[in-house]
């Protein structure tokens, strides 16, 4: 019996000694990782910049610490450090040109402009753009047509369709579990409660939408026959031909690829380009090597480069039941006092890229927002969406910039009250009775009953408050009269490139333009931009990979796709603010 206890303490102080020495080698793995992650590359002479194409790009990127271990991806590819890579090899000599392989890249057009146009002015510098994919989406098409030489699998694809939205309506739906919403709004053109109540869209919304899609398509257009040397009336015809179906010869008459090559022959080509003999080999660097590539320091102020994206909500709570990207207003507002007391900091650039959410966490924001401007410069960069709450926010701001594709504006109000009595009552077979002090002491229990029309007047009254405020939010930090932003209200979404025209935005371009707008405003000559909040740390990717709540989420997305949007918003529809500032989660321009 003893020597069986010490066989068994001796294999206990085993695993215990073994999970101990492991965990080391996991510790100094990762310090290994992130000391490698931080050293600086050095650039061979000829060098290539190759930009992967595919997956989904975000505003701001960060180190995968996970797919470092698993062999995935090891980075989220993040527009910022995407342009911060291209401009670093327009000016290092050692660097030749952009290699860029195509693929299904999923981002929004306004982000797509914006890493096209950090390509074409790399390419004006003189250095070269080549391209290639087996297939190509549209989008990817989009900033892949500005390169010099644009390649294709000759069995390829390459899609060229156009733009199109199609809204989904739930109303019958759930109409079939007895539930249905009762809509209190202002703006004709205010279309996000439209998916719950209508069955189509409405003469206003077809408007809007009409205008922003047609606008839209009308700059993608421009901008390939610019560089294509192909006109807009033809590439409005290969469109309507649905070209992505044709031979791929056709592609290359219709001069919308310049050649018809293997991915494994692309290597010869660059090889030529690079000067280099068949048995050399290119010196690559990624995004994430131009990242730790050395440039000139720059001991000038600070500029703070704040990030914000995803449904704007009150506080963590919220944001925990809502699931996905959230724009916790406290969590917000805490940021934004940290950045405004902190005097290093001589000048802030808000990112925007959000289509709204809580009215009243808007309007906090937009509280802490203009004590920030009135101590230091606020400029606000707005990415693919920046409307409804999400203008909300950014009115005050010292100067706003938008690219010509972001969705902007869509100042309007409403409330969708969810009436689940239908189901409740009717369905479920459950009653209720009540006794009460005053007349509306039962007010909001949709439960039992819908709305009244007492209590609807009284919500009307409510949201047309909330309307006026916002108004005149737009009203003082734009310098607009009533009159003239009222003609620009109601609801109605803004492609970036009219904003201007209407004074919404004051500018047009990306982050770059933004932070120098912020610089000339602090009256900085040099200047260094720091990142907040700060990319989450290693420990806190291990920590949220390890999360449920998390993984479900995750799943959730890639399995709903499209429709994970509504089906969270009808899963928390009763734990949402009442007043709401945002525009459809399905705007659906594809």
């Amino acid at each position: 019996m003893k020597d069986f206890l010490k066989y068994i303490a001796a294999t206990v102080v085993g695993m215990i000694l073994f999970g101990t020495i492991m965990v080391a080698f996991g510790m100094m793995s990762i310090v290994g990782i992130m000391a490698s992650g931080q050293a600086k590359t050095q650039v061979e002479d000829n060098s290539v910049l190759v930009l992967q194409l595919n997956g989904e790009i975000t505003d701001q990127g960060q180190d995968n610490i996970i797919g470092r271990f698993t062999g995935g991806d090891i980075n989220q590819m993040g527009v910022k450090e995407m342009t911060n890579a291209i401009k670093k090899a327009k000016t290092n000599d050692k660097i030749k040109g952009i290699y860029i392989e195509a693929g299904a890249l999923s981002c929004g057009y306004a982000t797509l402009q914006e890493l096209r146009e950090t390509l074409a002015a790399f390419r004006k510098s003189g250095k070269w753009i080549v391209t290639y994919g087996d297939t190509y989406t549209q989008g990817a098409y989009y900033v892949a047509s500005v390169a010099d030489k644009v390649y294709i699998n000759p069995k390829g694809m390459l899609d060229w369709h156009g733009l199109a939205s199609q809204p989904v309506f739930y109303k019958d739906m759930l109409a079939k579990f007895g539930v249905k919403f009762q809509v209190v709004k202002v703006g004709s053109y205010k279309s996000a409660t439209e998916v719950y109540t209508e069955e189509k869209m409405s003469d206003a919304n077809r408007q809007q939408v009409s205008a922003f899609i047609g606008g839209t398509w009308k700059n993608i257009c421009q901008a390939v026959s610019k560089s294509r040397g192909v006109s807009v009336d033809s590439l409005n015809s290969w469109a309507d031909r649905c070209i992505m179906f044709d031979d791929t010869e056709n592609l290359k008459r219709a001069k919308l690829v310049d050649g018809l090559i293997y991915s494994d022959e692309v290597k010869g080509t660059i090889k030529k380009m690079l000067k280099l003999k068949d048995d050399d080999d290119i010196a690559q660097l990624s995004v994430s090597d131009m990242q730790n590539v050395k440039e000139e320091s720059n001991d000038g102020d600070e500029i703070a480069v704040y990030y914000v994206s995803g449904s704007i909500v009150q506080d963590n709570t919220t944001a925990t039941i809502s699931g996905g990207n959230n724009i916790v207003a406290t969590t917000v507002c805490k940021d934004l006092e940290r950045l405004m007391n902190d005097d290093d900091i001589k000048a802030v650039v808000i990112r925007v890229n959000s289509g709204g959410g809580d009215a009243y966490a808007s309007e906090q924001i937009w509280h802490q927002v203009s004590k920030l401007k009135a101590k230091k410069p606020v400029v606000i960069s707005m990415g693919d969406y920046a409307a409804s709450g999400a203008y909300y926010m950014s009115a005050p701001a010292s100067w706003i910039v938008a690219q010509p594709n972001t969705l902007t504006g869509s100042i309007g109000i409403f409330a969708a009250i969810p009436d689940m009595s239908g189901l409740i009552t009717q369905k479920l077979g459950v009653k209720f009775d009540e006794v009460k002090t005053n007349r509306n002491s039962t007010f909001g229990n949709t439960m039992a009953r819908p709305f009244n029309e007492e209590e609807l007047g009284i919500m009307q009254s409510y949201v047309n408050r909330g309307y006026k405020l916002f108004r005149q939010r737009v009203v003082d930090g734009r310098h607009l009269s009533t009159e003239a932003v009222e003609r620009i209200a109601q609801g109605r979404v803004w492609l970036g490139s009219d904003a201007l025209k209407i004074k919404l935005v004051d500018e047009l371009g990306g982050l770059d333009a933004a932070i120098a707008k912020a610089a000339k405003l602090a009256k900085m000559d040099k200047w260094q931009t720091g990142e907040y909040p700060a990319p989450p740390s290693w420990a806190d990717q291990i920590l949220g990979s390890m999360s449920k709540g998390n993984y479900l989420d995750e799943q959730l997305r890639a399995n709903l796709a499209e429709f994970y949007e509504p089906y969270m918003l009808l899963k928390n529809m009763n734990s949402r603010e009442m007043l709401q500032a945002r525009v459809p989660f399905i705007i659906n321009m594809k």
